[in-house]
């Protein structure tokens, strides 16, 4: 069997792996191996799976093999490539720009907020502009949660308010201010074309027009969302895919405590 990644001790990475140039791990260790699929808008012929075999070699792919191919409809094909990738990244030379947070259980935060602040802590949230998706925004809201990680309508602490969809930026801001909210959260599910981008970057100006950007907490979570994103959008957080309510409730009540010692 290869060496794996990490050593006996949890979470350590092997002292022996070369990490200036790590590339993917298929049967040995870097031996680059990958498998990924594509649409190509041809008829399936001996010509389109040539053409696909040739695009993988352009991806940096040596000698790709079409595993699979299969019409779609008479004018589209499907493909699944495998092969070696000759490309590597150096891993000590990356940064990623993440929320730093220390994790805590529903319990912990709730003590934590009433320690802290004394009173609950408000959030409103919804799924702006023409998003017509609820399922972001009720993963994190809703008092059943999503996937084991209960919503923040349980949290004894917390009073959500979830708007739903379809919530125009200024109608969301207008109900923030009249419920009081510490905090703004808004889920974009809906990003073709930069939809999303359009969406947030409206928000955050209106809420600078009208000089209250820094009255709340503002966070946005997505399928592509992430904190850099969000950071440089002007918001507070970015939170994506494998984050649930519990990352979302740790960050809030930990965030807000560091201003509160500030101001």
């Amino acid at each position: 069997m290869s060496k794996g990644l990490y050593s006996s001790k949890k979470g350590e990475l092997d002292s022996n792996l070369d990490l200036t140039h790590l590339r993917p791990y298929g049967d040995t260790m870097n031996d680059g191996k990958v498998q990924l699929s594509f649409t190509l808008p041809v008829p399936d012929s001996e010509v389109a799976v040539e053409a696909a075999k040739q695009l993988a070699m352009k991806m940096g792919i040596v000698e790709p093999i079409i595993t699979h191919h299969a019409p779609l409809d008479k004018d589209f094909s499907f493909f699944v490539v495998y092969g070696s990738l000759s490309y590597s990244v150096d891993y000590t030379q990356i940064h990623v720009d993440s929320v730093d947070v220390n994790m805590m259980t529903m319990e912990e935060t709730d003590l934590f907020i009433q320690q802290n602040f004394g009173r609950k802590i408000k959030v409103i949230g919804a799924s702006t502009g023409t998003d017509a998706h609820t399922v972001g925004i009720d993963a994190i809201l809703n008092m059943k949660g999503y996937a084991g990680h209960y919503g923040l309508e349980r949290y004894k602490m917390i009073e959500a308010l979830n708007l739903g969809s379809q919530v125009t930026n200024e109608d969301f801001i207008r109900k923030a201010v009249e419920f009081d909210a510490d905090v703004m959260l808004v889920s974009q599910t809906v990003t073709q074309k930069n939809v999303h981008i359009q969406n947030l970057t409206e928000l955050v100006e209106l809420l600078e027009a009208e000089r209250l950007r820094k009255r709340f907490l503002l966070i946005i979570g997505g399928p592509r969302i992430n904190h850099e994103l969000a950071k440089e959008l002007g918001c507070d957080a970015g939170f994506g895919p494998g984050k649930y309510a519990d990352d979302v409730a740790s960050f809030i009540c930990q965030e807000l405590a560091a201003r509160k010692q500030q101001n």
